[in-house]
């Protein structure tokens, strides 16, 4: 795995002790630190308690790509940042898949670019599990396609399931495509007409879905465009704070409250780890000829060390290849 350790807003510390740790993790994992040479060696050398071998290396870079940087400007003025050099690997049979805490929007750019998307794809997705009552539920389009036809809902669909199957053990995922109301006269033009591709394909599509589904719904894939899948997400991530910021007030508004708050701390532990987003940190953008996961940009290290778990999995379970066989079946091709 090629891991672009410059970028995100804490860069090398962080990308180099999550590597570390995967690697104790996993035995059979290698992993291509990429970025200045001098500033790696030195992250590593602090954490260099056990010798991995050539299990990890590490590959120049001489640029950065910025977190607010215009995605056109660092697919032409940056060739050799941290993150082309890291998805390069991938492209040329280096690595097997990339991470990356960086720019969204450039990451995603230099990925389409550089590894191009596969056959029967036209573009790519941004996908990540959302908690959920029955663990968590899979959710696409979250940001790269502000607009989708009813042909590319349909090849999400297709993608989310396959993610679903390989990586997170469902069995014949349920497929929900988002819609303002469960009934079939409901939606617009373009999420009537993908429902109809969807109930003639072979997958297990259980119709339209509404937004509270995706949390307490039975339902295991969320197809939406990329715009309602984005707003959707920061929805969940404010409401979140929200509710963990109430907590605090309650539980601080005098001596009684404090009080309680001792007593019920093994069962708001308990909720934090559930909820934790750092165990939900790695989205996929799938429909690549690659494995590209994307890491929030403000990961720590065990949150980091979750995305590059991520690829490890879908390396392993050959989400790409999948996704085309799949895809060409229910094509008929």
């Amino acid at each position: 795995i090629a891991v672009d350790a410059m970028s995100g807003d804490h860069g090398a510390p962080v990308a180099v002790e999550a590597a570390v740790a995967s690697l104790h993790a996993h035995p059979e994992l290698e992993i291509v630190l990429v970025g200045d040479t001098e500033t790696l060696n030195r992250q590593v050398a602090r954490h260099r308690k056990a010798d991995f071998g050539s299990r990890l290396a590490v590959r120049h870079a001489s640029e950065i790509v910025g977190m607010s940087e215009s995605p056109a400007r660092s697919l032409r003025q940056k060739k050799d940042s941290s993150m082309r050099v890291a998805i390069n690997l991938v492209h040329g049979g280096e690595a097997q898949a990339c991470v990356s805490a960086g720019n969204t929007g450039a990451l995603m750019a230099t990925a389409r670019f550089v590894l191009k998307t596969l056959a029967g794809i036209d573009r790519p997705a941004i996908v990540s599990p959302i908690p959920s009552r029955r663990g968590h539920t899979l959710m696409l389009d979250l940001g790269a396609n502000a607009e989708s036809t009813p042909e590319q809902l349909f090849q999400f669909a297709v993608m989310g399931a396959v993610l679903a199957e390989a990586v997170h053990g469902v069995d014949e995922p349920r497929v929900g495509l988002l819609n303002i109301g469960a009934e079939e006269i409901k939606g617009n033009t373009q999420i009537q007409q993908a429902g109809k591709l969807l109930g003639d394909s072979e997958l297990n599509y259980i119709g339209f879905v509404e937004g509270d589904d995706i949390y307490i719904g039975d339902v295991d894939v969320v197809v939406c465009d990329g715009f309602v899948g984005n707003v959707a997400l920061k929805t969940s991530e404010g409401l979140g704070k929200l509710i963990a910021q109430f907590l605090r007030e309650e539980f601080s508004r005098n001596a009684l409250t404090r009080s309680a708050a001792f007593f019920a701390m093994p069962v708001l532990k308990a909720f934090r780890r559930r909820v934790d987003p750092r165990q939900y940190n790695g989205a996929t953008f799938i429909g690549l000829q690659g494995t590209v996961i994307k890491s929030h940009g403000d990961a720590d290290a065990i949150a980091f060390a979750s995305a590059i778990n991520v690829a490890r999995m879908e390396v392993e379970q050959q989400v790409p290849e999948r996704i085309s066989s799949l895809l060409a079946h229910n094509l008929g091709e």
